[in-house]
């Protein structure tokens, strides 16, 4: 089952490795929700998805409270007069602009679909600052819209970062992490990464708390890069590691493509 956003870095060319990794369980955690793809390829009796992106989550509880309405009022952003610069342009600085829930949550839809590689970005003052995309006709995901909101009939939204979330699992859970990922070289640490609030001091943390999870009876599987620094934090807590190959876009330039290693960790009871 296909997300209905686009997200760099999202896991639906993944799931199969993912699910393997995932053992049974009560309940499935999301500290990272992003798009989603790993819940709508799993079954689990219930659900919690978390991410600290608000917008995400507001814009998942606005579909699945409102269902066919709220695709019909998003389906009116996808015309062709708003595939423009200029339009797209006036349509961000709405939603920066905006409180109605609604409302932005069905631009942030049609910022998704019509900014630059999908990328979900915002400035130090919180307003989204992705640019243009200049697609040819943007796809309106109007099935994959209707099959998220069947499926999350078994799902709690909460907007809260990996800590809170994490937090609430209990014995017999599985959490999933797809956290921001380590950079493939150390000179990027200061651009591409810390600035997102996200550095190696949380992925320290994150790697601790699976740990201490484990104690508790829960399952934790965290995806990353395979890189030195990353294999011996998730080594020293005890983790079992898989390590794969992937193509990945590495650059700003989207049609440079390269094969990039990446891992799954696992971390339960027996393997400390």
């Amino acid at each position: 089952m296909k997300p209905f956003l686009k997200w760099p870095g999202g896991k639906y060319r993944l799931v199969r490795r993912i699910r393997a990794a995932l053992r049974p369980g009560k309940r499935l955690i999301e500290p990272f929700t992003g798009s989603a793809a790993v819940f709508l390829n799993t079954d689990y009796a219930n659900y919690v998805l978390a991410d600290s992106n608000n917008d995400l989550i507001a814009l998942y509880v606005q579909l699945v409270e409102e269902g066919e309405s709220f695709i019909h009022y998003c389906r009116s952003l996808f015309v062709v007069r708003n595939n423009s610069k200029e339009r797209f342009y006036a349509l961000r600085s709405e939603f920066n602009a905006t409180t109605e829930t609604r409302r932005r949550g069905a631009l942030f839809l049609y910022l998704n679909r019509h900014c630059y590689n999908g990328l979900c970005r915002y400035n130090r003052s919180g307003k989204f600052n992705t640019p243009f995309g200049s697609y040819v006709r943007p796809y309106f995901p109007a099935a994959e819209m209707r099959a998220f909101a069947r499926a999350a009939r078994r799902v709690r939204f909460v907007h809260a970062g990996f800590r809170e979330s994490m937090q609430m699992a209990r014995r017999g859970d599985v959490v999933y992490c797809d956290p921001p990922y380590v950079p493939l070289s150390r000179t990027a640490y200061f651009t591409d990464y810390d600035a997102h609030g996200f550095g190696w001091a949380e992925q320290e943390e994150l790697a601790g708390m699976a740990k201490r999870l484990t104690r508790r009876g829960v399952q934790v599987v965290i995806s990353n890069h395979d890189t030195d620094d990353i294999r011996r934090l998730y080594q020293a807590a005890n983790a079992r590691i898989e390590q794969f190959r992937v193509q990945r876009n590495i650059s700003c330039d989207g049609a440079r493509r390269e094969r990039v290693g990446e891992l799954i960790a696992v971390f339960e009871k027996g393997s400390e």
